[in-house]
């Protein structure tokens, strides 16, 4: 009998016997597909930030909320993607103790700062667009200060695990790391419960009221085409949909992993499947992906610089924007009725 690949200080992710909890095709499966979508999630939200860096004309504010998603997401991808391609391939965690602690700590926050900028986005959005308050604008010191706070907020509830308040442990098959969701000490649990308040439960119910909002505001502003300012609602509506999807994806990506966490905190007994445990926390990671898809494509202004770079044009991608670049100038100018 060949030794298992498995490190003998994971005893609880091995079998009865000793058996890892999936087969060596199996883990590599595992391998493959994070790969599927870790390596389309580092080239695209890397052409985002740089394409943003490159032309002046995609720093407005909408869009530094968008370019910090996709630092945040190319955190993600670098750390817990990578890591997860290379372990699955391995068959363990390779990284011991410490390795487990700083993988944990960087997904983590890098994926709650991602889930904050979502909500930024959805609210930004639901003011310009619903204009609940009145006019509003939204200008550049609204985006940085709304982005210092998104890696403010995920830094302070990432950060106590490095202190002895809940700790990072590996989770689903054992190749990679999180807060620990099965401890049943009340004095991590409290943490546990505290983290899942602050950073899924406020962040869900500020882009699902957002969402609402939207939603709602969507039909309206369709029938303002019309209307002398037909353009600028239209473009609107597109940013606005844009949002929604989104906010979609967030809801698809990350409800299972916040869903199944919360099971294993209210029910520690439960018996989960590695592998079950698994495919949730995958789900959020390819979330990496998602974003920068749905905005280099609905959005035409990232769509003109990106589609070039990507195929390694020289010149911009020609296309009419006029309706998209007029929202940032004149958001305000419309009023749904």
């Amino acid at each position: 009998m060949q030794p298992s690949v498995f490190p003998p200080n994971a005893s609880s992710y091995l079998g009865p016997h000793g058996e890892p909890p999936l087969s060596r095709t199996g883990f590599i499966i595992l391998s493959i597909i994070m790969a599927i979508f870790t390596g389309p999630a580092i080239v695209l939200n890397a052409t985002v930030i740089i394409v943003s860096l490159m032309h002046k004309q995609l720093r407005q504010p909408l869009n530094y909320a968008l370019v910090n998603m996709a630092v945040a997401d190319l955190g993600t991808a670098m750390t817990g993607g990578v890591l997860a391609v290379v372990n699955n391939a391995q068959g363990y965690f390779s990284l011991g103790r410490t390795g487990c602690v700083m993988e944990g700590f960087a997904v983590s926050l890098c994926g709650i700062t991602s889930l904050c900028t979502v909500a930024l986005i959805a609210v930004e959005r639901m003011f310009v667009v619903s204009k609940p308050l009145g006019l509003i604008i939204f200008e550049k010191k609204h985006a940085v200060g709304g982005i210092a706070l998104s890696w403010l907020w995920s830094l302070t509830w990432n950060l106590p695990p490095l202190f002895g308040w809940g700790r990072y442990e590996l989770e689903g098959v054992g190749t990679s790391c999180a807060p620990d969701w099965h401890t049943r000490d009340p004095h991590h649990v409290s943490y546990i419960l505290a983290y899942f308040a602050v950073c899924f439960a406020v962040p869900f119910t500020v882009i699902l009221a957002s969402y609402t909002k939207l939603m709602w505001t969507l039909h309206r502003v369709s029938k303002m085409a019309c209307l002398e300012d037909g353009a600028v609602a239209k473009g609107e509506m597109k940013v606005a949909f844009m949002v929604v999807l989104m906010v979609l994806t967030f809801l698809i990506s990350w409800l299972p992993y916040a869903g199944l966490s919360m099971l294993v905190v209210y029910n520690p007994d439960v018996e989960i499947h590695p592998l079950v445990g698994t495919v949730p926390v995958y789900l959020a990671k390819s979330s990496t992906v998602y974003n920068p898809i749905i905005y280099i494509y609905l959005n035409k202004q990232f769509r003109k610089y990106t589609v070039p770079f990507l195929l390694c044009w020289r010149g911009p991608f020609e296309e009419d924007e006029t309706s998209e670049m007029t929202i940032e100038s004149s958001n305000n100018k419309v009023s749904p009725t």
